[in-house]
């Protein structure tokens, strides 16, 4: 990165370093009082606040005693959540915010972890791709792949929503590993991880089979495949 005469150099093996703002998706490691602690890939453990959640059904108050007490029913050890960025405390841990309806926990799905460097920061993260399958590229490294959601659908639970019984159909379930198999290859050869070089990299990867993408030949074929395609569409 350069600012006039200044240049930066992030590495590309390091802990995730947050900023407001930023899209995460993190994992719920403890329960604590009035608050939970996540995992988000950085230097220390993250925090989610009661009060930084939506309640269920979306419902706009004080947080009281009872809530305190239901806190293991919204979100328990090992819960996937996204979440937003919201402060940075001085010695470094992160405040995250749920209080909006694309956020909250995680239901079925594939969780990738990459370095947080190759996430390329975009206005958006959240991407309904046309294979059929959403995806949400954390920038903290962890990309969270599922089967296309419909988010009015899903308007009235406030976040919590997480029907694990439902069966996702065969072809669902191949779009989503060989989505998998993609960022991985990607990242592999150490590219920048967004949607378009996703979706390129998808499409490269229809003349192999998915368990054919993890084979070295493979990986190298369709990363070299996308990033011809993207030094065409930067033409």
């Amino acid at each position: 990165e350069q600012v006039n005469k200044l240049i930066s150099i992030k590495p590309l093996k390091s802990r995730y370093v947050g900023e407001i703002g930023d899209v995460v998706v993190a994992r719920i490691t403890e329960v604590q009082q009035r608050r939970w602690k996540v995992d988000t890939n950085s230097r220390l453990d993250s925090v989610l606040l009661l009060s930084s959640v939506n309640l269920p059904g979306g419902e706009l108050r004080r947080r009281g005693v009872e809530d305190e007490q239901m806190m293991r029913k919204y979100l328990q050890e090992g819960d996937l959540i996204s979440a937003e960025v919201q402060n940075i405390f001085d010695e470094g841990t992160l405040s995250l915010y749920t209080r909006s309806l694309k956020y909250g926990k995680l239901s079925q799905g594939v969780l990738v972890k990459v370095f947080p460097s190759l996430v390329k920061r975009r206005k958006t993260h959240f991407h309904n791709l046309t294979c059929g399958a959403s995806i949400i590229l954390g920038n903290n490294g962890f990309i969270w792949i599922s089967p296309t959601v419909n988010n009015e659908a899903d308007g009235g639970d406030g976040g919590y929503a997480q029907n694990l019984n439902e069966v996702i159909p065969r072809a669902d379930r191949e779009v989503i590993a060989r989505l998998r198999n993609c960022i991985l290859a990607l990242a592999h050869c150490k590219m920048m991880l967004y949607d378009t070089s996703i979706l390129y990299a998808y499409e490269e990867s229809m003349k192999y089979e998915v368990h054919e993408l993890l084979q070295q030949e493979a990986i190298f074929d369709v990363a070299f495949l996308t990033q011809h395609r993207l030094r065409l569409q930067e033409e």
